[in-house]
């Protein structure tokens, strides 16, 4: 589930969430042709999130499903993939399931998968490592988390991802059961429960509920390498449809090692968005932070995700308003390219 990365330089790719158009625009400003081939020959790294919210998933998954059969390209699992592999019914995923739902209209027009949950796709999905690694970089979805890592390094050769997420899941559900977490945060949930979708109801904070959250987060090696570390929070926010009590932390801050990580997932603002419209209302873990930073202590961690997974709501707005970007990062030239066609370096503090 961790492979190794060849040498030589790569461009890596941000979330492009069924993006096609501007996937393609991204190949062909930074050089490629239409099969991913690049005249100096560097090779294309997915960071995964390559499916869901966007108008066209399944150009985006023949794209890049060809490019990596080839040989031109690697790619790595994402939690937008991981929740298809688990058969996990998501805002922005139905484009695959075919069955409709209410929620996912807001997303639509887009294409459908065909067939409907097409089992080619789920074993190319089950077919990606959850990081690359080499010497000199570290590529993963969302969390470079040393005891995960060691965790899923473990794991004997060849043994199945959605066996061993369900097997963490059930040993974190004894665990938080045994606890007494669950039927506390059961006890906070009572009075509250009809309120969990109302963004104006006076929530006020359920620790137990944000603990178990936290608990159950952090059990699962496979949750924290691909949608991250998680907290309790401090104060309940609404976001993505619900009121939410655990956050996503800044675990970059907490990364002194040497070998540079590269992650996705976090919907970092190369301009500034409206995160409330988009569904954001967690902290904004880049807040007072460039785009072009480099993150952590000593600036080895960077966030290539410029939240074009919001794209679908500027999907009628002129070229020029668009704010959202999807962008790949070169190393190790740590220079950014985006869809646009501009070319920015990166900062280290």
């Amino acid at each position: 589930m961790i492979q190794t990365l060849p040498p030589g330089p790569v461009d890596i790719v941000g979330d492009v969430h069924g993006e096609l158009d501007a996937l393609r625009a991204l190949l062909a400003a930074a050089g490629y042709d239409s099969h991913g081939r690049h005249p100096e020959g560097r090779r294309l790294v997915f960071i995964g999130d390559l499916v869901d919210r966007g108008p066209d998933s399944p150009g985006v998954l023949h794209l890049v499903r060809d490019m990596v059969n080839s040989g031109l390209a690697h790619a790595i699992l994402g939690n937008h993939e991981l929740n298809l592999l688990r058969a996990e019914r998501k805002a922005g995923n139905d484009w695959f399931w075919g069955e409709h739902t209410h929620h996912d209209q807001r997303y639509q027009p887009w294409a459908w998968a065909q067939p409907a949950a097409d089992a080619g796709t789920l074993e190319f999905f089950s077919s990606l490592p959850l990081a690359l690694v080499r010497e000199d970089l570290r590529i993963v979805h969302a969390a470079w988390h040393g005891p995960s890592v060691a965790a899923v390094q473990a794991l004997p050769a060849g043994a199945d991802l959605g066996t061993c997420f369900a097997d963490w899941d059930q040993h974190a559900d004894a665990q938080v059961e045994a606890s007494g977490l669950v039927a506390a945060a059961r006890a906070e949930k009572a009075a509250w429960r009809h309120h969990f979708a109302d963004p104006a109801a006076a929530m006020p904070m359920l620790t137990a509920v944000g603990q178990l959250d936290e608990a159950k987060q952090m059990l699962n090696p496979l949750r924290v390498l691909t949608s991250g570390v998680e907290r309790c929070a401090g104060t309940p926010f609404f976001a993505s449809g619900q009121w939410r009590f655990a956050e996503r932390v800044r675990w970059w801050d907490d990364y002194t090692d040497e070998v540079p990580v590269v992650v996705g997932h976090y919907w970092r603002q190369f301009l500034p968005l409206d995160r409330q419209a988009l569904g954001k209302g967690d902290p904004d873990l880049f807040l007072g932070v460039g785009p072009q930073d480099w993150l952590g202590p000593r600036g080895t961690v960077f966030c290539v995700d410029f939240s074009v997974g919001g794209r679908w709501q500027e999907r009628d707005a002129e070229p020029q308003a668009r704010r959202t970007r999807l962008a790949l990062l070169r190393w190790p030239e740590r220079v950014l390219v985006l869809d646009d066609g501009e070319v920015v370096p990166t900062r280290t503090h």
